[in-house]
């Protein structure tokens, strides 16, 4: 066949292609400006908004988690476990029958002493749940919530301690819950990512780091790993063009270097690089969802002093109201970290400190989902990486007395999203330091959270290095007994 084109058939031909490179940029920048116009497929080439279960193992309860981390381990004896018989027992001895053999972290080989509650408890709510004197606005909704008083985790030192509650092992480089959650069931997000994560911190004491590998994906592909939030300049890096470039200039730039992207893809079949596609194209319209999402300035000020939100400080109770306007469009998993829990002394004056600064935003954020319809799908967890000792570090008379690390009995509370409201479930021992009744582990709390979004825990896998991992490894069962 002949190739030849005469001179006009080039100029049409190049006329063409020019106004269909034209029409199909048009088309492009119209896709990531409104993907929902092009279907479902072509807006999620990768399968980031459906997920890996479709359809879902159970009817799900839950569309999203909120998990608020009380960073460094806070105390449960000052906060949802009143020990009556500790009480009675401060400054004896602490009998060995309970700590012979049990791992300890700074106490080791030390006296080992009681060290009673440090704050009144109350009943509160037709559920006349305890509650102490230092949370009474989580109090005041403690008929929304679901105290776990027996939990259990395996790491007694804070950063193996984090990385066992947020991935199921104590093991580096596996993937965090959130991200086993986003690639479960992917995102309801258009422009914002799947996995939100949010730092804050409060108080005199310095506080414990939290390793941004806690969010990571692991062994999962990188699209499903937390997305820092920040609190000062951009909420997430670069999100603002430089001076100089437009938002059509940066359209360009992205579409340009997605067309390579595309290229190098069909030569070596990398699925990173397809991951590298959808970021660009997500960090495009966080560009445009972004600057809404943090401006406030569309909430009532009523709203804003439930909170005690004074401006975009970065506090807990600025990032908790972020939550819930996160929670609103789409994002699955959000996790704040409040840092600073860790009270090895002066308990009676860092508790007080980090309680004010998150008891009130705490029940208002659940207070605010309700209202709005959206507790009854959102499950909140609030919890440290462990609790505390029952034993005093330093004099137990002193004002320089605090409590150790503690892994064998600890609370947790969780909150809407198919958990019974008002209960307390599991309990310690008479002095509270082992879980007695009900134990809940860390792999337990995972798998119902998974069963709670209509995930079966057993069945959410990756394989890897020729095995199939998942979140809770080998073990976990679902609590049943709190599932509404």
């Amino acid at each position: 066949m002949d190739q030849s084109y005469s001179q006009a058939e080039l100029v049409a031909r190049r006329t063409f292609l020019g106004q269909a490179s034209l029409g199909l940029g048009s088309i492009a920048l119209t896709g990531l400006l409104q993907p929902r116009l092009f279907g479902a497929a072509a807006s999620d080439p990768l399968g980031t908004r459906t997920g890996l279960v479709h359809p879902l193992h159970f009817a799900p309860k839950a569309k999203r988690v909120i998990f608020l981390c009380m960073a460094g381990g806070p105390s449960q004896l000052e906060t949802f476990d009143e020990k009556p018989k500790l009480a009675e027992m401060h400054g004896q001895p602490m009998p060995g029958s309970y700590t012979q053999g049990m791992p300890i972290a700074q106490l080791q080989g030390q006296e080992l002493r009681c060290y009673g509650p440090q704050i009144k408890f109350a009943r509160h709510g037709q559920s006349g749940q305890q509650v102490s004197e230092l949370l009474p606005h989580i109090a005041s909704i403690s008929d929304e919530i679901c105290i776990i008083r027996s939990m259990q985790t395996e790491q007694i030192n804070h950063d193996p301690a984090h990385t066992f509650m947020n991935t199921g092992t104590s093991i580096s480089g596996r993937p965090s819950m959130g991200a086993w959650v986003n690639y479960g069931l992917g995102t309801e997000s258009d422009n914002l990512p799947g996995f939100v994560v949010m730092v804050s911190r409060a108080g005199t004491r310095s506080p414990q780091p939290v390793s941004s590998r806690q969010w990571h994906s692991g062994f999962l592909p990188s699209r499903f790993q937390g997305v820092p939030f920040h609190s000062t300049g951009d909420p997430v890096h670069y999100v603002s063009n430089p001076p100089g470039v437009d938002s059509a200039r940066q359209q360009d730039v992205i579409h340009t270097v997605n067309g390579l992207n595309r290229l190098r893809d069909a030569e070596v079949h990398n699925p990173e690089i397809g991951t590298r596609i959808a970021q660009y194209e997500l960090a495009y319209r966080m560009q445009m969802s972004v600057p809404g999402l943090v401006d406030i300035s569309d909430e009532p000020q009523q709203l804003l002093d439930s909170y005690g939100v004074t401006g975009p400080d970065g506090s807990f109770a600025y990032n908790c109201l972020l939550a819930r306007r996160l929670a609103e469009r789409g994002v699955r998993f959000i996790h704040l970290y409040h840092r600073g829990w860790d009270h090895h002394n002066r308990i009676n004056t860092h508790m007080p400190e980090l309680c004010k600064s998150t008891d009130k935003p705490t029940a208002a954020l659940v207070r605010d989902l309700k209202q709005r319809g959206m507790l009854e799908d959102t499950l909140i967890v609030w919890g440290g990486e462990f609790g505390r000792t029952p034993m005093a570090q330093g004099n137990v008379n002193s004002p320089d007395a605090g409590r150790d690390h503690h892994i064998r009995g600890f609370s947790m509370w969780l909150a809407g999203g198919g958990v019974k409201p008002g209960i307390s479930y599991g309990s310690t021992d008479e002095l509270g330091y082992s879980a007695q009744e009900n134990k809940v582990h860390v792999h337990d709390l995972h798998a119902t959270m998974l069963h709670l979004l209509g995930i079966d825990h057993t069945r959410l896998t990756y394989r890897y290095q020729g095995r199939d991992f998942r979140l809770t490894d080998v073990s976990g069962h679902v609590v049943q007994d709190i599932l509404a």
